[in-house]
C-alpha cells in the first residue's frame, strides 16, 4: 500500500514538471537522460573538486618546505595560504562555469572580477596594516584607531564591490548615483542617529575623555567604559550601566576628574567659636599625614584651612590630595577620613557645633498674659 502511494506521488510529480517544462517550450522530459545526465556532471564536479584540492595541498606542502615550520606558523604565511585558497577556488569556479556552458565573455568577466577583488583584499592587508603601523606610532586612542580601520575597510569593500559589477556590465556611475539618493533618503529618515554619529567621530577627534577616566556629564557621575560611534557609556559607582547619547554628550558641560592626574578632596568641618581653629589643625594633620592614599610631594601637601566664619561655628576645610588611581574608592576615602576627624576632634574635646537657635523673650510683652503664670513654677525649679 505504501509502495504503491509513492509511486503514484512520483508519477504525479513527474507529470507536473514535464508539462511545466513543456508549457516553457522545452518539450517532454526524458527522465532517464536527466537523471543519468546530472548524476554524469556531478561525477565530473567531483573530479575537479579533488584534483584541484590535491593541487591546493601540494603547493601548500611545498611552500611549508620551504618557508620552514616557524615562519609557517605565521601571519604572514596565513594570508599567504588564504590567497592560494582563493585562487584555487576562482579556477575551480571557471572549471565549473564552462562545464555547464559559460561563454568566453561571461568566464573573461568572472576572472577579471575575481583578480580585481583578490587585487582589493591584498591593498586591504598591506595599507591595513600601515595605517595601524602609523596610528600606533602616533599613539592615538584606542577608540580613534577602531574608527579609522572601520571607516578604511568600509570605502575599500565599496570601491572594490563597485568595481567588479563593473566586470559584468553594470552601469557604475548609475550606481553611485543610486547609491547617493538612497543615502540622501536614509539621512533625512535617520537624522538623530547621523547626529549622534557625527557628534561620536566629533568627541573620537577632541577626545575631551578616554576610556577609563571619571567624568560628569549632564549630572551623571561615571567611569567611561566605551565610547561608540551613537554613545557613550558610564559605569556609576553603585555598577549601574548608563548610555548616554553622542548628541548629547557634546553639546553638555563635561567635567574630566581624571585629566591631570591626582585630585583634591575638600572636606567641610566645623568646630564651635569657643575653640581654637590651631589646635583643632593639630589634631587633624596627624590623621592627614598617616593615611596611606594621601599624597605627600611639592604643591600637593595636605591643608587644613579656616575657609569662613559661620552663625554657629568656625568653618575649616580640609584639603588631601588623593592619586589618579584611587578615583575608583574616592568616597571611601573621604568618608574614612571624615570618620577619622570626627573621633580624634571628639578625643581632644574638642565640640563640633550643631545649629540651634536661641530665643530671648524679655521684653516680648504680647506673651506677658501667657508666660506669667508660669513663673512661679520656673522659680520653683
Amino acid at each position: 500500500m505504501a509502495d504503491s502511494t509513492w509511486q503514484a506521488v512520483i508519477e504525479q510529480l513527474q507529470k507536473n514538471l514535464g508539462d511545466s517544462f513543456a508549457a516553457l517550450g522545452a518539450g517532454q522530459l526524458d527522465w532517464g537522460g536527466l537523471g543519468v545526465g546530472l548524476l554524469s556532471q556531478l561525477l565530473i564536479l567531483m573530479v575537479y573538486l579533488a584534483l584541484y584540492a590535491g593541487i591546493y595541498l601540494v603547493l601548500v606542502t611545498v611552500l611549508k618546505t620551504l618557508v620552514g615550520q616557524k615562519r609557517a606558523g605565521g601571519l604572514v604565511f596565513a594570508h599567504v595560504r588564504s590567497g592560494l585558497r582563493y585562487l584555487v577556488g576562482l579556477v575551480f569556479l571557471l572549471t565549473v562555469l564552462a562545464q555547464f556552458g559559460a561563454g568566453p565573455e561571461l568566464l573573461q568577466s568572472v576572472a577579471k572580477a575575481g583578480f580585481i577583488a583578490l587585487g582589493f583584499y591584498v591593498a586591504w592587508l598591506v595599507l591595513g596594516r600601515v595605517i595601524a603601523e602609523s596610528m600606533q606610532r602616533a599613539h592615538l586612542d584606542p577608540s580613534i584607531r577602531q574608527l579609522v580601520d572601520n571607516l578604511f575597510s568600509v570605502l575599500l569593500v565599496a570601491f572594490g564591490a563597485v568595481t567588479v559589477l563593473a566586470q559584468f556590465g553594470f552601469d557604475v556611475l548609475s550606481i553611485v548615483a543610486g547609491l547617493g539618493i538612497v543615502g540622501i533618503a536614509v539621512g533625512f529618515a535617520a537624522q538623530s542617529t547621523l547626529s549622534n554619529f557625527i557628534a561620536g567621530v566629533t568627541l573620537l577627534i577632541e577626545r575631551p575623555f578616554r576610556i577609563g577616566d571619571w567624568v560628569t556629564i549632564n549630572g551623571q557621575d561615571g567611569k567611561v567604559v566605551k565610547i561608540a560611534l551613537r554613545t557613550t557609556w558610564l559605569r556609576t559607582r553603585d555598577n549601574i550601566f548608563t548610555m548616554i547619547p553622542n548628541d548629547s554628550v557634546a553639546s553638555s558641560e563635561i567635567v574630566n576628574y581624571s585629566t591631570e592626574g591626582a585630585i583634591r578632596l575638600n572636606i567641610p568641618v566645623g568646630i564651635a567659636y569657643k575653640e581654637s581653629a590651631e589646635a583643632a589643625r593639630q589634631v587633624i594633620m596627624p590623621l592627614l599625614d598617616q593615611h596611606p592614599e594621601v599624597l605627600h610631594v611639592a604643591d600637593m601637601q595636605p591643608r587644613v584651612l579656616l575657609s569662613s566664619l559661620g552663625d554657629s561655628s568656625i568653618d575649616l576645610t580640609v584639603q588631601a590630595w588623593i592619586g589618579p588611581d584611587n578615583l575608583d574608592v574616592q568616597p571611601t576615602i573621604k568618608a574614612e577620613l571624615l570618620e577619622e576627624i570626627k573621633t580624634a576632634l571628639d578625643k581632644a574635646g574638642i565640640e563640633i557645633p550643631f545649629p540651634h537657635l536661641q530665643l530671648f523673650i524679655d521684653d516680648a510683652k504680647g506673651l506677658r498674659p501667657v508666660l506669667e503664670p508660669l513663673y512661679p513654677k520656673l522659680a520653683g525649679k
